[in-house]
């Protein structure tokens, strides 16, 4: 990123807060000099747990509640930090050795991550939090799916588009997200919340669900559907999932049948634990009349309680296929009708582990910020931070000014800083709307192309988006597969039995432990238009500014 400066005015003598001695602007030509910088912040504030027992099946799914809350107030430009989220891999454990990362992807030439480059092969990795490439910003959190098909080549976060990088949709060959919910809008920008949630919980749960049969073509394509489910206020149940076609495909297009039978659409889901993700956060570098150095980053702000409680993540459950997979299969097959709810017999709840968590900025370790507090997991199995009592930030609030000291960057109270930095009143660029996301007029998006439509719905982030409604099996992501006309048919029936049977107001995730329930932006929320209540699925085909 490129690094924006700012000179600013000095005063005709600066006093040093130690001494008190006046000084010119000959003894401290830099002070005040007010640099806008990147990399303010960055780390990994997690927890981990312990893993399922061997062999016992809890692979099939996995989900818990996360906190929804205004980490910053107003929002910024070029600010990336996401809530506690999870990354969910396919299990390869048995191998030791080879690659999964093929030559010519973009993770392969990450060679930290080899020899088998597990990690960075695929992943589902969607969550809460704000995102640096966001269109449509507005103060709390948003919602997303995000995954990584082909070792980071690219990323597939809705039904059309990637993950927020570029304001075109994917191209129909790398779609890969299949719209379930025929009552919930799903953005490209993420989906937003009701009001300022602070602290509410959003329930996310992946299920693996087979919509089709395994098929032994090229490649050969397992009958995992990565399907998540929500739990909010005002909606729960399926939003989407994944075409099994989007994890199997690597191994033909690479030439590289070692990884057929080796991706998420075969193999169970490995989780491992969540963290909230720290990854682009702007800062303000300036010194004082002695040359020392300090640092400003934004405001940051935590849900706390009165004993300084802030909970994050509770009810972490992995899942076996007696959960859902097994009798959703039953129904699917003609058998007793399935509720959708998840069935507590195929339920495993880890003990959650936690540890301090380290920081820098600018690749220099940031240090003093555990006196503010740590990571702790609460009695529940609630897992979060506890803050303490100091002189460096109010309960809460996280350190937000640094005193360069060596390789080091240290916490100080705002009343620490000298104010001939101008640190103090130095304000961070908001963001501005941008670009509209939108969909081609050819392809897999007109042929066979939308039943009804174009509606528009206006966000509370300040955009308005603009649908179709889709027959579920002519939705944009299955046009790239020449499937036969009796599976899409079997897939299509099975949709509509789902519309028919699975409200968006019953528990299908077991009711938080403890806390309410966060509420999307209403807008998000549709009804189908008369005659298609089932079988069809709101499809956005963009996003604009208002």
């Amino acid at each position: 990123m490129k690094k924006a400066i700012c000179t600013l005015a000095l005063p005709a003598l600066l006093t040093c807060p130690c001494t008190g001695e006046v000084v010119s602007h000959a003894t401290a030509p830099e002070a005040g000099r007010v640099t806008a910088q990147s990399e303010g912040l960055h780390g990994y504030i997690g927890f981990s747990h312990d893993q399922p027992p061997a062999g016992s099946g809890y692979n099939a799914g996995m989900g818990f509640y996360s906190a929804v809350w205004p980490l910053i107030g107003k929002p910024l430009a070029d600010f990336q930090i996401g809530l506690p989220g999870s990354w969910v891999t396919p299990d390869n454990s048995d191998n030791k050795d080879k690659p999964l990362a093929p030559n010519g992807t973009l993770a392969r030439t990450w060679k930290e991550r080899g020899p088998t480059w597990s990690s960075v092969f695929q992943t589902l990795e969607g969550g809460l939090g704000y995102w640096a490439g966001n269109h449509f910003r507005y103060g709390p959190p948003k919602f997303s799916l995000n995954a990584t098909p082909q070792c980071y080549d690219y990323e597939v976060g809705s039904p059309g588009w990637s993950f927020f990088y570029n304001n075109e949709a994917l191209p129909d060959n790398r779609l890969g997200i299949a719209q379930l919910s025929n009552r919930l809008l799903i953005p490209p920008d993420a989906l937003p919340f009701q009001g300022t949630p602070r602290g509410e919980f959003l329930g996310y749960t992946w299920m693996a669900l087979p919509f089709t049969d395994p098929s032994t073509g090229d490649p050969p394509t397992g009958d995992q559907s990565w399907t998540c489910f929500l739990s909010a206020a005002n909606f729960k149940g399926p939003m989407a999932f994944y075409i099994p076609e989007t994890w199997s495909k690597i191994g033909r297009l690479f030439h590289y049948p070692f990884l057929y039978g080796r991706g998420l659409d075969s193999r169970p889901g490995d989780m491992g634990g969540g963290a909230m993700e720290i990854n682009t956060v702007p800062r303000f570098d300036s010194t004082d009349a002695r040359g020392v150095a300090y640092s400003k980053i934004p405001k940051l702000e935590f849900p706390v309680d009165s004993e300084g409680r802030a909970f994050l993540v509770q009810d972490v459950t992995y899942y076996s296929r007696v959960a859902l997979q097994d009798a959703f299969r039953l129904w699917r097959d003609g058998q007793a009708e399935c509720s959708g709810r998840f069935d507590g017999k195929g339920a495993w709840k880890p003990t959650l582990k936690t540890e301090t968590t380290q920081f820098d900025q600018g690749g220099k370790r940031m240090a003093g910020i555990e006196h503010s507090f740590d990571t702790k997991v609460f009695e529940g199995n609630v897992w979060g931070l506890q803050w303490t009592t100091n002189d460096i930030s109010p309960r809460g609030l996280f350190p937000q000014y640094y005193q360069h000291v060596g390789d080091e960057r240290v916490a100080v109270p705002e009343a620490s800083v000298p104010v001939e930095t101008r640190l103090q009143n130095q304000e961070f660029t908001l963001a501005t709307p941008g670009a509209p996301y939108t969909s081609p007029t050819t392809g897999a998006w007109t042929r066979p192309g939308p039943k009804v439509g174009p509606f528009a719905a206006r966000l509370v982030d300040g955009s308005v988006v603009t649908y179709h409604w889709y027959r579920f099996i002519d939705q944009p992501s299955f046009q790239q597969y020449a499937w036969s006309a009796e599976k899409k048919a079997k897939l299509q029936a099975l949709v509509e039995k789902i519309h028919a049977a699975w409200p968006i107001d019953r528990d299908y995730m077991a009711p938080p432990t403890r806390g309410k329930l966060a509420s999307f932006d209403p807008a998000l929320l549709v009804t189908p238009p008369k005659g298609l209540e089932v079988g069809y699925v709101p499809i956005v085909t963009r996003q604009s500014a208002r």
